[in-house]
């Protein structure tokens, strides 16, 4: 009877280990198929669209991120005003024109602006033009007593305004634009995050790469913008197996210390490859 009892403990334990489930070490969505949720900022004519964090199933999965999302907001529309205290956030205006409530002032802002709305400060994306606007909103959690000062005026640039250049330890069939980064950082366009260490853009030559690479302090996403090729996700054995093809408007997650990785599929004479990306230092407990 011992060896009976032991016998079916040893199978349940079995059981609930195989059906316990294991965390993805990477997320992919395609944003176009993505279906709309409601969020602070809608209105009937602002759309929230999440693709990782706030309104996405697996947003426990990230630590640092709160929210990666497509907004749209409809010709002559406008979004709810919002203000989060501990979450800092960055605007990259994909299509369109519009402007930014910032406070208690109005910034004109058009395609390819990218800017950062520190915490507490209240805004609202608003689109007084005849097209629709989109644009991608990211949010970064603030850690728990931290209460940076806000710039004392809105931080904003154009993307076309950065140059493009090789970064060291990636080769140079990958350009760069070095949009923004922390307070402290000496090199790129605005420096301004708390929890954000960088926003950037890859170009990609036809069958060009940034070296597959890893992070284990940060976390990263990435968006296609233009082109198509190979994302690299996940590490084998030899740390850049998972190559998975990915086309316009895909976006990836990668957790701490998963490898990371892009090789453009366009042929030569084709328009290259692209990417925005961003990293986000990870709560390590204090």
């Amino acid at each position: 009877m011992p060896y009976l009892k032991l016998g079916l403990l040893l199978s349940a334990g079995a059981l609930m280990a195989a059906e316990r489930p294991v965390d993805p070490t990477w997320l992919r969505r395609h944003v176009p198929a993505l279906k709309e949720k409601p969020a602070e900022v809608t209105t009937p004519a602002c759309h929230y669209k999440p693709i990782f964090g706030a309104g996405d199933p697996d947003a426990r999965l990230l630590r640092g991120i709160t929210r990666f999302a497509e907004i749209t907001v409809d010709a002559g529309g406008a979004c709810a005003p919002t203000s989060f205290p501990a979450e800092e956030q960055v605007y990259v205006i994909l299509e369109g024109s519009g402007a930014l409530l910032y406070g208690e002032d109005n910034h004109p802002v058009r395609k390819s602006d990218f800017l950062y709305l520190p915490p507490g400060v209240r805004h609202a994306m608003q689109n007084p033009s005849g097209q629709p606007c989109r644009l991608i909103v990211m949010g970064f959690r603030i850690p728990s007593g931290d209460k940076p000062a806000p710039p004392p005026k809105l931080l904003i640039a154009n993307i076309d305004d950065v140059p493009k250049q090789v970064v060291g330890g990636h080769p140079p069939s990958t350009l760069f634009q070095l949009l923004m980064g922390a307070t402290t950082s000496q090199r790129d366009k605005i420096a301004a995050g708390h929890v954000l260490t960088s926003l950037f853009t890859m170009e990609f030559d036809p069958g060009g790469t940034n070296f597959p690479h890893h992070h284990d302090r940060e976390e990263e996403i990435y968006l296609v913008l233009e082109g198509h090729g190979e994302m690299v996700a996940g590490g084998g054995m030899a740390g850049v197996e998972g190559k998975h093809p990915a086309k316009v408007g895909d976006a990836y997650f990668f957790r701490l210390n998963c490898t990371v990785g892009f090789y453009g599929g366009n042929k030569p004479g084709e328009p290259k490859s692209r990417i925005l990306a961003v990293r986000s230092l990870y709560p390590f407990r204090r």
